[in-house]
């Protein structure tokens, strides 16, 4: 993408296709510049606010209770787990969250429909606050309050064109503001940006990507992304309204035969695929039943 227009500059990249559930996730990829940073970078508070109402999907299999008020999220290190270069971004980071959601209700969250489905409900937390602090203090522990249960899919499709899932929490959020939804479909040339969890580390957001064209029931953009992504909340860049939730995209890794390991993937501004993002209107028609 091009450069960040309200985020401090940072290289990053990342992913690699894994299981979520019952489905495996596609990778996503970098385009032009790699515009993501973690949200402690961010320089404007409204955006941090809008990060804020985003959530990790981690297994309750990985989040323990302390017994204390606070809970601990079990992680992989991201570098090593993956086999990626040291000079790979967020190479230490922890990674948790098989895919990402946003806060559309007091009580619910808009995901990816192959993130999730009702026989998946119990088995997925939905965490806020899972985020880097600085530069190195990982969210290794959160407060329990932070941490909801799936009580039920409002509504959910996944099929070639749309893939989304509305899921209605244990209880009713406090704390994060509830995120404003477009009433109209986002157009080719649009300024975007997204906020979720990359190949499951801590909260990143990434902007100057673009919409390229709309295909009715989803969009492609030039967004920077990867496997985690999925579910996370596109924004518009001037109305800072939900456009979108990313789904899937092109491959983000590659290897690299000299060093053995490996590298991110990257494409033109206008080249590979691009990511695909499911249009919000039909969460805001789930919303309305």
């Amino acid at each position: 993408m091009k450069r960040n227009s309200f985020v401090a500059t940072m290289t990053v990249a990342l992913a690699a296709t894994f299981s979520v559930g019952f489905v495996n996730i596609t990778p996503k990829v970098i385009y032009g510049d790699d515009n993501r940073v973690d949200v402690y970078q961010v320089t404007r508070a409204d955006i941090r606010e809008i990060a804020d109402s985003t959530v990790a999907l981690i297994p309750t299999r990985d989040i323990q209770n302390q017994g204390n008020g606070l809970v601990k999220i079990l992680a992989s290190s991201y570098g090593s787990s993956m086999n990626l270069c040291s000079d790979e971004p967020f190479f230490d980071q922890p990674s948790a969250a098989n895919c990402s959601g946003s806060l559309v209700g007091e009580d619910l969250i808009a995901t990816a429909g192959h993130c999730i489905s009702s026989s998946d409900c119990s088995r997925y937390a939905f965490v806020f606050g899972y985020k880097m602090t600085d530069a190195k203090t990982a969210p290794e522990t959160l407060p329990e309050g932070e941490v909801y249960g799936c009580k039920e899919i409002v509504a959910r499709e996944y099929t070639s064109a749309q893939d989304y899932a509305l899921v209605r929490l244990d209880r009713p959020v406090r704390g994060h503001r509830v995120l404003s939804l477009a009433q109209s479909a986002a157009q080719p040339g649009d300024a975007i940006y997204v906020v979720g969890h990359p190949s499951g580390l801590p909260t990143k957001v990434a902007d100057g990507a673009q919409v390229r064209a709309q295909q009715g029931a989803y969009f492609t953009s030039n967004l920077d992304t990867y496997g985690g992504n999925s579910g996370s909340a596109v924004f518009n860049a001037r109305t800072h309204e939900v456009v979108g939730i990313l789904v899937r995209g092109a491959q983000d890794f590659t290897y690299d035969r000299a060093k053995q390991c490996t590298v991110s993937n990257r494409c033109a501004e206008t080249g590979c695929r691009g990511e695909d993002v499911t249009n919000i209107s039909y969460i805001v028609n789930a919303l309305k039943k």
